[in-house]
C-alpha cells in the first residue's frame, strides 16, 4: 500500500462486507472490513469487525466466507457499532471490488434500517472491478485478439461472430488445458479446463441456480428452492405441493421458459408422471 502515492484531496475509505447472502435489502452485514487513506499523507487507519446479523447465513454465504453463527454469537449488532462505523468513514470517498452494485448499497441499507441516511450524493465511488472490466475488455473482439493473436474482421456479422467464437473456444483449450486455477477464494483447482465437453460445461455454468435469472436456486442438500417472492428459501416442491395454484401463476407471468420448464416437469412428477 505504500509503494505508491495515490493523489487524494479528500479521505479515500476502501471497503469490503462479508454477509448474510446477495440480496442487498433482505440480507445483513456479518463482517465490514475498512481502511481509510488520509489526503494528508498520513497513515493508513484499518478498522475490522464481526457483526451479529440477527438472521439466518445462507449456506451458500457459509461456504464462501467461513463465517458461522457460533462465530457472531456475542458479537455486536449493527445497530450497536453504526455510529462507530459511520465516524470512521466521515466525508471520505468510498471504495471496493464490485463496491457501487453490492457493498455501498449493502452499508446505505444497514444505516437506513436504524435511522441514518448515509448520503452518498456527494461522495465520489471507487469501483476497482469497473476500472478491470473497462480496461480488460470482455468482448469477443478482446478475446479473438488475445487468444487467436489476429483482430476480427467484420465484427457483429453473425456468421463471423460465430467462426470467431469456435477458434476463441478451441483457442482457451490450447491455452488452458492442465492447468490450474487459483480461485477467488485462495484454493487450487487441479486442470478445470479439459478437452472435454462435460468439464467445461461444469466450469462455465453456475450449478447453483435452476435458470439463467436465478429464480430457482439448489441449496447444499440439493434441495431447488425459491430465489424470489414471499415463498424465497423454501422448497418448491413443499410449496407447490400445499399451493398447486402458485405453479399455474408462475406459468402465466412473465418468467423464463427455463423457470416454467422446471415448474411443469415438478408438477408432473407430483402426478405421478402422468
Amino acid at each position: 500500500m505504500q509503494d505508491f502515492k495515490i493523489n487524494l484531496d479528500r479521505d479515500l475509505v476502501f471497503f469490503d462486507v462479508e454477509t448474510t447472502g446477495l440480496n442487498v435489502i433482505r440480507d445483513r452485514i456479518v463482517q465490514i472490513a475498512l481502511i481509510k487513506l488520509r489526503k494528508n499523507g498520513q497513515a493508513a487507519e484499518e478498522l475490522s469487525m464481526l457483526i451479529n446479523p440477527g438472521i439466518p447465513i445462507s449456506e451458500e454465504s457459509m461456504a464462501i466466507h467461513g463465517i458461522t453463527p457460533k462465530d457472531l454469537a456475542n458479537k455486536p449488532t449493527f445497530a450497536q457499532v453504526a455510529q462507530k462505523i459511520w465516524d470512521f468513514i466521515g466525508n471520505a470517498d468510498l471504495g471496493g471490488y464490485n463496491s457501487n452494485r453490492f457493498d455501498v448499497p449493502m452499508l446505505m441499507e444497514e444505516f437506513s434500517r436504524v435511522g441514518m441516511e448515509f448520503d452518498i450524493s456527494r461522495r465520489r465511488l471507487i469501483d476497482a472491478q469497473r476500472i478491470f472490466y473497462k480496461m480488460e475488455p470482455r468482448t469477443l473482439k478482446a478475446a479473438y485478439r488475445l487468444y487467436c493473436q489476429k483482430e476480427l474482421e467484420d465484427a457483429h456479422d453473425a456468421l463471423a461472430d460465430v467462426r470467431a467464437t469456435v477458434a476463441v473456444f478451441q483457442g482457451q483449450i490450447r491455452a488452458y488445458e492442465g492447468k490450474d486455477l487459483l480461485d477467488e477464494e485462495g484454493n487450487i483447482v487441479p486442470a478445470p479446463i479439459k478437452n472435454d465437453i462435460q468439464a467445461i460445461h461444469e466450469f462455465t455454468n453456475d450449478l447453483n441456480f435452476v435458470d439463467a435469472t436465478q429464480k430457482l436456486r439448489v441449496q447444499m442438500d440439493g434441495t431447488v428452492v425459491f430465489n424470489f417472492g414471499k415463498y424465497v428459501g423454501e422448497s418448491v416442491k413443499a410449496v407447490l405441493a400445499r399451493e398447486r395454484h402458485y405453479a399455474g401463476w408462475i406459468i402465466e407471468k412473465e418468467f423464463s421458459s427455463q423457470v416454467k420448464q422446471y415448474i411443469k416437469q415438478v408438477l408432473k412428477e407430483m402426478e405421478g408422471g402422468k
